[in-house]
């Protein structure tokens, strides 16, 4: 054994190793580890062990997989990650899976890598998922690939057989425009050709698979690229407010003025808090860093920071290259989540341009509802509210994303917004760096003492019919007889004038919520109570007008009322309208409402009068201190 232990860099390298089920992925690391003296003395001791007990030969793959599963199956069901060194510097080793099952696993592992082990076995040859993990590689924008032919020793180490896989794997990688770095013979179980050459195969004089590895290169820098900061959240310490992200690509300083996108916020960069270094002046793309700014503009999860003048692409729609690994079919038009970086919408495959065949690489121009599991779909992308992103050639963190089905990443994609750009023009990009939030001379402290309580956003929310304007008359009816301050926001009467622009899709829907949203932080920053009735059907909408306010000033009620209840109200004939087909996205017909989660109060408003809903909203906000004890 050659115990490698001096590293020349501490530059750490993430490479992924994919291929076939039982080619030998978690063989080839478990030997690697042993011969580059990675392993412990109490770890090799458990792995002869293990290997004695099921009566085999020292088996490496057990350093690798660690749940006991995975032995009883012989197959590796998640991705996992090894730490090691060469001499040249320090690895982290993602080991995907290779059964066609687990494929996904293999995404989530390989788009974090900047290079890739492709393996195959001599005496199996190219297998289906071979082309299928080289197209993955392509897809998620990782060119650096060596391929592995492992199992030498089961073709009695042949040349012949080695150049036949290599030209056969050769043919179907030069459609995808891929050139592996190189082709490495070895046999993992036995140690040949990893550390040391191998004196069976002579006839082999390239690199061992260490050499490999300390040949591939880091990624060319993101430090370089625009600016990209993925906000991962907002928050309070001492008296500081804290935003707080790794950034993805860039640098930042001190004294910077930033874009908040898809909200438009600008502010300028105040200090930068590095714990538990406090007074650092700069950060570059892969730190994770925590920003104070002079301006205190509202912003929250999802939003992405970039420079004024330099900023990522603003959209609802987008065009992407999808790959599809869920056990359902992704229908077409149907909304999922999608996560984008930090930020999470819900969206919709709008049109599907075409379907690619990972194997054959075949391109296929078809009118289709369904995307099924393994196809590759050029698509067009709609999501609910705006998200920031650019394509993934440009930035790559910032270009890909993942999407959501039945609680579980189903899928994968790559984002390209160039078809848009070119259509909108590149001033899209730029935000007006001369907006500036103008502070009253009268605080909002003074205007709450004046009122004698807190300014709040009363959001109701629940189905057409189920009470929501009615209880929301009342109550601002009796706050006013009660000396509060208080102004109802009627989704209707807003669609008079300030959203008459907007129409009931799923995106309109959003911008909707978000005006109101805005609107509804105003009065409440000027110190009134002010109260909306909206459907709001989507909980990402509402989360996104609860993170415009402050903590503890927006109060989310759930008017809860069974559907059929509501239809037999249909104080508008609204339901009636929508089952005969004449109203379309209509909310608990053809359209859906998502319950709040974890409201402030949920009100039965089929189990009590309006008057009763209506005390019980006043005792929650007198409890939780927005009447101010009055």
């Amino acid at each position: 054994m050659t115990s490698i232990t001096e590293t020349e860099s501490q530059e750490l390298l993430k490479i992924v190793i994919v291929g076939h089920v039982d080619h030998g992925k978690s063989t080839l690391i478990g030997r690697l580890l042993y011969d580059t003296g990675s392993l412990s003395q109490a770890k090799i001791d458990h792995v002869v062990a293990s290997s004695k007990r099921r009566g085999m030969r020292t088996e490496w793959a057990f350093a690798l997989d660690a749940l006991q599963a995975e032995r009883d199956q012989a197959i590796t069901i998640d991705t996992a990650q090894v730490w090691f060194k060469t001499r040249k510097r320090p690895y982290c080793i993602i080991d995907a899976p290779g059964h066609r099952e687990f494929l996904k696993n293999m995404v989530t592992g390989a788009s974090n890598a900047e290079a890739a082990l492709l393996m195959i076995d001599a005496e199996e040859g190219v297998q289906e998922q071979s082309r299928r993990h080289g197209y993955l590689l392509h897809l998620l924008g990782i060119r650096q690939i060596a391929v592995v032919v492992n199992k030498m020793d089961l073709v009695d180490y042949s040349q012949e057989r080695f150049e036949e896989v290599r030209r056969d794997y050769d043919a179907y990688l030069e459609k995808l425009g891929i050139l592996p770095q190189c082709y490495v013979p070895i046999c993992a179980i036995e140690g040949e050709g990893i550390v040391e050459p191998s004196a069976k195969m002579p006839w082999y004089d390239g690199p061992r698979i260490v050499d490999v590895l300390d040949a591939f290169k880091p990624v060319a820098t993101l430090e370089n690229q625009p600016l990209r900061l993925p906000l991962q959240g907002v928050y309070k310490f001492d008296k500081r407010r804290l935003v707080a992200g790794r950034i993805e690509a860039g640098r930042l300083k001190v004294g910077d003025q930033v874009l908040f996108s898809p909200c438009n916020k600008i502010s300028t960069v105040k200090s930068i808090e590095n714990f538990p270094a406090n007074d650092q002046k700069n950060a570059t793309a892969g730190e994770s860093v925590s920003v104070t700014l002079t301006e205190q503009v509202f912003v929250k999860r999802g939003d992405v920071m970039s420079h004024v003048g330099d900023a990522p692409f603003d959209t609802n729609v987008f065009d992407a290259r999808v790959f599809w690994l869920g056990k359902r079919d992704l229908v077409v038009g149907q909304n999922y989540p999608i996560k984008i970086m930090t930020q999470e919408v819900q969206g919709r495959i709008e049109r599907v341009h075409g379907l690619i065949d990972a194997e054959t690489l075949e391109r296929k121009d078809v009118e289709t509802k369904v995307i099924r599991r393994n196809e590759v779909a050029e698509v067009t992308i709609r999501t609910q509210s705006p998200v920031a992103l650019d394509s993934h050639h440009r930035i790559g963190p910032c270009g890909r994303f993942v999407i959501v089905d039945d609680y579980q990443v189903s899928g994968g994609g790559l984002a390209d917004v160039e078809r848009y750009l070119a259509e909108r023009g590149e001033e899209s990009r730029i935000k007006s760096s001369e907006i500036y939030w103008s502070e009253s001379k009268v605080s909002r402290d003074q205007r709450e003492r004046l009122n004698g309580h807190r300014g709040a956003v009363v959001w109701l929310t629940g189905l057409s019919g189920s009470g929501k304007s009615t209880i929301a008359q009342e109550l601002d009816r009796v706050l006013f007889t009660r000396g509060y301050r208080s102004y109802i926001l009627d989704g209707d009467n807003v669609r008079h004038g300030l959203n008459r622009d907007l129409g009931f899709s799923p995106e309109d829907r959003a911008e909707n919520v978000r005006r109101v949203g805005e609107v509804g932080k105003l009065f409440a920053e000027a110190g009134l109570i002010v109260i909306t009735a909206f459907i709001s059907p989507y909980r990402a909408e509402r989360d996104m007008a609860r993170s415009l306010c402050s903590a503890g000033e927006f109060f989310e009620v759930h008017v809860a009322c069974p559907l059929e209840v509501c239809e037999e109200r249909d104080p508008k004939g609204l339901y009636q309208k929508a089952r005969a087909g004449k109203i379309k996205e209509f909310t608990g017909i053809s359209a859906p409402y998502e319950p709040p989660e974890n409201p402030e109060l949920v009100i039965e408003s089929h189990k009590q009068d309006v008057s009763g809903c209506v005390e019980e909203i006043l005792m929650s906000l007198d409890a939780c201190g927005i009447l101010g004890g009055r």
